[in-house]
């Protein structure tokens, strides 16, 4: 049995990987800046313990690592800025070497090592490449589109009107993965450190078209749901990083070996998009909450009109 702490376990990858580590018989520290929270007393109910962790709190970091056998390093701009992004991912990962953290897995994007320019990906290389010139043995993985984006947000806000609304032309593949299929993966890797070690791995579970993605909703949701291709402009608008993102996904695209991740990793259980989609409970998502009707994001705006 390992010891293995997680960051951002009250999110959705954090939480994936908390609880594919716990269903395998480990312990899972569960770091959080607020560990009274109802999501953090969720993962208590499911056998993880919580522990007070703040990036920008050195003593509160060294606590949290002591004695860990690995970690599950996950970072994130959003709700800050990637700069903040970049100085905590360091400052975690520093901590860990300093701990003698046994092994470090890192959660980055899909292409981020290969000068993208789209700011939030740029943000997590730079964590990786840092990774890289420390003594702890490392592993990042990289995944591709989050499929779970697509029950949140302005792209809800749209299957409630049976539009979905998506910044790429209908027929542009994107490679997609749900947060369960990153858990798995991640703690595939934590339990076989030495087969990935110095390794970094793009991971996607599907390669769907917006008008494949969206015949799978209708399919799921039992409601007729359209493709309609939001501009590039209205993101950017809203977001010069996600305009970038879905700039770099349209005229690059994320070429991700799913055959080859399928056939060498069957454990993972790999969930097509459409597998995903039925899984989740779309009665309750598609009920409009007030906050909804009264301020969809412009995205979603566009998206309906």
């Amino acid at each position: 049995m390992l010891t293995i702490a997680v960051t951002g376990a009250t999110g959705a990858q954090g939480g994936a990987t908390a609880r594919a580590l716990l269903a395998a018989g480990h312990r899972v520290r569960a770091l959080t800046r607020s560990p009274g929270s109802p999501a953090a007393e969720a993962l208590r109910a499911v056998g993880a313990e919580t522990h007070r962790a703040d990036f920008d709190d050195p003593a509160s970091l060294a606590d949290a690592l002591a004695g860990a056998d690995a970690l599950f390093a996950v970072t994130t701009p959003f709700g800050t800025d990637t700069r903040t992004e970049t100085r905590q991912g360091l400052a975690l990962v520093d901590a860990a070497a300093r701990a003698r953290v046994g092994h470090v897995v890192y959660t980055s994007a899909a292409h981020a090592d290969r000068a993208t320019g789209i700011p939030h990906y740029e943000s997590k290389y730079l964590v990786e490449r840092h990774l890289r010139t420390l003594a702890t043995p490392w592993t990042v993985i990289a995944p591709a589109a989050f499929a779970d984006n697509f029950a949140h947000g302005w792209t809800l806000d749209g299957l409630r009107d049976g539009v979905f609304g998506w910044p790429m032309p209908a027929h542009q593949p994107l490679a997609l993965i749900p947060a369960a299929d990153i858990g798995a993966f991640a703690a595939l890797v934590l339990q076989r450190r030495d087969d990935f070690a110095g390794h970094r791995v793009d991971i996607a579970s599907d390669v769907r078209t917006p008008a494949e993605m969206a015949r799978a909703l209708a399919d799921a949701t039992g409601a007729a749901i359209v493709p309609r291709e939001v501009p590039l402009d209205q993101v950017r608008a809203w977001s010069e990083d996600l305009a970038a993102m879905f700039a770099y996904f349209t005229t690059t695209g994320l070429d991700v070996d799913v055959a080859g991740l399928r056939r060498d990793h069957p454990e993972v259980g790999w969930q097509t998009f459409a597998d995903w989609a039925r899984a989740q409970d779309w009665r309750a998502l598609l009920s409009p909450s007030p906050e909804a009707l009264l301020s969809p994001s412009p995205v979603a705006r566009r998206a309906r009109a």
